[in-house]
């Protein structure tokens, strides 16, 4: 089986996406939507890495991230790393979406241009541009680790890392999961989880 397309991960949600994947491959939830509702978004991630109380690395990559990518960072969290302005230029290029390790401003000029971003909060006191870190480095972002060209799939359940040599086997996973709660109605999913949870009770010698 070949890749799954974008279109593809975009019909599956980090919950499936979890078949596949240790605790340790979800983002913080610390890290969440900055405005609502926002739409699921994939697409491979584009890492940076800013200094501390510095954003140059992101505004740079903005610059630098290819239509289609999710710009993730491992950030300062004392200052602002993007505001109003740099998300409409990613939004331009094509840039999918941000994930942020560190805080936002202008949460209102974002929120009107209906750019997917995600972050732990906002501050009004942008950060300095003084420090460059190498692109498209392996970086930690909220908790995960996160390599260039990993996939990242994400909406208000939550942000799921997905090694990009790993994708097909998630995919996959994902995918059955989906199809298979998607065919079943409430009645039939309540049968086959009763019988499993009281399976499991007598297994633990529980009896009531």
């Amino acid at each position: 089986m070949s890749n799954p397309t974008i279109e593809e991960l975009l019909e599956i949600s980090p919950c499936e996406c979890s078949e596949g994947l240790l605790v340790e491959q979800f983002i913080s939830p610390n890290i969440h939507q900055m405005w609502s509702p926002m739409p699921r978004i994939a697409g491979p991630a584009f890492t940076v890495k800013c200094g501390e109380g510095d954003h140059l690395s992101l505004h740079a990559a903005i610059y630098r991230a290819k239509a289609g990518d999710v710009i993730v960072v491992e950030a300062g969290l004392d200052y602002a790393n993007v505001g109003g302005n740099v998300c409409a230029i990613a939004k331009q290029r094509g840039v999918v979406a941000m994930v942020i390790d560190g805080f936002i401003r202008d949460i209102a000029e974002i929120r009107e241009a209906q750019f997917p971003i995600y972050a732990r909060g906002v501050m009004p006191k942008p950060g300095a541009k003084e420090q460059i870190f190498p692109l498209n480095q392996p970086i930690q972002c909220g908790g995960a680790t996160v390599n260039a060209g990993d996939y990242i799939v994400a909406d208000e359940e939550g942000i799921a890392v997905i090694p990009k040599d790993k994708l097909t086997e998630v995919y996959k996973l994902a995918k059955a999961r989906t199809d298979k709660d998607a065919s079943m109605n409430l009645a039939d999913w309540k049968v086959q989880h009763s019988k499993k949870v009281e399976s499991k009770l007598q297994e633990l010698g529980y009896f009531d």
